[in-house]
């Protein structure tokens, strides 16, 4: 399974708006990453890491609705939710080729053809959730996405009181300090 980036700067005391900014730009940037290579055929993981992509994506959408203009969100999430529905029409087929091909090398020669016409129709099946996908990637393009979440992270942002925005540290960013450590010091200069 594609394991799921850590969202930087993600701490405890992060405001939410700010936290959910941080956590949907990088789980866009998760189902973008996936987009390469994912209507072809031979390469089957890709779409299995794009699905999954999806629905982290949706969940953090829907963990952080209330930071989100209401319409944006819906309409976001029906158009991730769609391209998730069309990753589910080409996955299936996948998986099952992947099942009956294994099937196949188990059983005599003589027993194979059966399973190669069945697995016929369900290339078919794949070549038409191909289709299916292509068309939802055009639909949904990786800039489309981009968009639409920086309309999200923008308001979520704009939604932290200025009070609750992170101190900018000594190089003018807000985040860890040049040494990587983001915790501040105690009286004796140490990490608390």
């Amino acid at each position: 399974m594609v394991k799921a980036l850590p969202i930087p700067g993600l701490r405890a005391d992060t405001p939410y708006g700010l936290a959910a900014a941080e956590t949907i730009r990088v789980r866009a940037d998760e189902l973008v990453a996936q987009a390469t290579g994912v209507l072809d055929t031979d390469r089957i993981e890709r779409v299995h890491g794009m699905r999954v992509a999806t629905r982290r994506l949706r969940a953090v959408l829907e963990i952080y609705a209330p930071c989100f203009p209401p319409a944006e969100l819906k309409r976001t999430l029906r158009e991730v939710k769609a391209l998730a529905d069309a990753l589910g029409a080409r996955r299936d087929p996948d998986v099952q080729l992947e099942g009956l091909d294994r099937f196949a090398a188990t059983l005599p020669e003589a027993d194979r053809p059966g399973i190669h016409g069945f697995m016929s129709v369900v290339r078919a099946d794949q070549e038409a959730g191909n289709a299916t996908l292509a068309a939802a990637l055009e639909r949904l393009d990786p800039q489309t996405l981009r968009d639409r979440i920086e309309t999200l992270v923008r308001a979520a942002e704009d939604a932290v009181p200025p009070e609750l925005q992170p101190a900018a540290d000594d190089d003018g960013d807000p985040g860890p300090d040049d040494d990587g450590d983001a915790r501040p010091a105690d009286d004796a200069g140490e990490a608390a």
